[in-house]
């Protein structure tokens, strides 16, 4: 098992080991008698209150990175993270005095750096906690409390704070980005409703290099990637705390919405590819269209964008498309049949989680951006994610936070945030972008009248259902 490091600042990489738990954990007396339990100096368990002050850092004693991460990403679901950076700023300001006029600058100068470090670690690991003005005001708080009792610490504190704020404005352009993306494309789908052949452009005629497509596709898978915050994973599940019968963490406080917004490029893609392919009148053009988009999915293995290729894979295996059987006929499908058994479903997805490992071994050892990229199929992910939190509690029957287990949520997490940070290798280019992420899509009916339009029903059922959606077509056109 390869090590992975997790998205701290650069001097603090911090590796698991194979079982997912942090070696470097190591008891203190304090740790024994404050709710903590250990096994093997690993940290099992530990009542909320007991993690909390294990997250604090004072004159003798700074938290271990792993730790840090995975309290912070666990945390959620058990308590705003507002209320969290409350407790956290109370406990830094009473334990330390930083909170009497009188203090000690040396006793400041002693514990300043590490709560520094800590609220750098917060800021940069989650900034978009940091969108809710409670957190930000305790955030502002706290500096002001260090900078006042030196010169030398009100320049960090700037820093820490003008970071975050570039990382909450760069979030909001890109929300607004994607609106009007959303918006160009819904305008267009209602035209392409109307009438299904509308469109004359298709892909080809727009970028007739497979490799370039896969290049482009990855920058957007790229672009998606690297807006989506760890916490996202925990808030796609939250539930309530059975400890607090009054409120499921979360329910008013979902800051963000990118992880759902990626699904919805997946989806997007799947349907494209399935619109390129039913569109064309003519059997060889969508013969060569399907024998296109096999290389463009070739190309995206080869990168280690592996999300596009299921996207693209998955929607060559759409109904309306898999029924063009003269189509198909025509496409030489060894290239085809090679990438399908790579993204084969049964034995829990082996085939393409054999080449995951071997892409993520290569990012690590790698020397350029191209050869670092990872982009895992996303929804599986999610999934794996999703059953780990269903198959272990959250919580031991004595109260006990179940660490053992955010250990694990953490170890997978953070493999990802290394994956999402690698900068794209590839130019940009505005026409195809602008192509993949605006033209209209079918819908799944236009996709079967389409279907049907270019290779007759074949059966009663196909027959029924061709006659439904052109006696629908018609009125829509009137």
């Amino acid at each position: 098992m390869p090590p992975f490091f997790m998205p701290q600042t650069p001097p603090f990489a911090a590796m698991f080991d194979s079982s997912g738990y942090n070696r470097n954990l190591y008891q203190s007396k304090e740790d024994n008698c404050g709710g903590l339990y250990y096994h093997d100096n690993n940290l099992l368990s530990g009542s909320l209150e007991a993690l909390i002050q294990h997250l604090v850092p004072n004159v003798d004693y700074y938290p271990d990175r792993t730790y840090i991460f995975t309290f912070l990403l666990s945390s959620r679901l058990f308590m705003h993270p507002y209320e969290l950076m409350a407790k956290v700023c109370h406990l830094c300001t009473e334990h330390q005095r930083l909170s009497e006029p009188g203090t000690d600058k040396s006793l400041i100068r002693k514990i300043a750096p590490k709560i520094l470090q800590l609220l750098t670690e917060w800021t940069e690991t989650f900034p978009y906690d940091f969108r809710d003005e409670r957190m930000m005001r305790n955030l502002k708080e706290l500096a002001q409390r260090i900078a006042n009792g030196d010169e030398m610490y009100r320049k960090n504190v700037q820093q820490i704070i003008q970071s975050l704020i570039r990382k909450l404005a760069s979030l909001g352009q890109y929300e607004e980005v994607l609106a009007k993306i959303n918006a160009t494309s819904t305008d267009r789908l209602t035209v392409l409703t109307a009438k299904p052949q509308a469109i004359q452009r298709d892909i080809i005629t727009v970028c007739n290099d497979p490799y370039m497509l896969a290049q482009q596709l990855t920058r957007i898978e790229l672009e998606r990637l690297n807006y989506i915050g760890p916490e996202e994973f925990v808030q796609a599940f939250v539930q309530k705390d059975p400890l607090d019968n009054d409120k499921s963490c979360y329910a008013d406080q979902k800051k963000t919405r990118n992880l759902e917004a990626y699904v919805e490029w997946f989806n997007r893609l799947s349907y494209l590819v399935a619109t390129e392919i039913c569109m064309p009148v003519k059997k060889k053009h969508r013969a060569r269209m399907i024998e296109y988009f096999i290389d463009v999915a070739r190309e995206c293995f080869n990168i280690g964008n592996f999300n596009s290729l299921m996207a693209i894979i998955s929607g060559m295996n759409m109904s309306p498309v898999s029924r063009l059987k003269k189509t198909w006929a025509k496409v030489k499908t060894a290239k085809f049949d090679i990438l399908e058994h790579q993204m084969d479903p049964s034995s829990n997805f082996y085939n393409y989680r054999t080449a995951l490992r071997g892409a993520a071994q290569r990012s690590l050892t790698a020397h350029s951006n191209r050869e670092k990229i990872v982009i895992p199929f996303f929804s599986l992910l999610i999934k794996d994610i999703y059953f780990l939190n269903e198959g272990c509690a959250n919580r031991l029957p004595n109260g006990h936070v179940n660490f053992e287990k955010f250990w694990e949520l953490a170890k997978q997490v953070s493999e990802f945030m290394t994956w999402k940070q690698v900068e794209c290798p590839f130019e940009r280019d505005r026409k195809i972008l602008q192509y993949l992420l605006t033209v209209p899509v079918f819908s799944e009916d236009a996709l079967y009248l389409a279907s049907y339009e270019s290779e007759g029903p074949e059966n009663h059922i196909e027959k029924d259902r061709w006659k439904t959606l052109r006696f629908v077509w018609d009125r829509v056109s009137i």
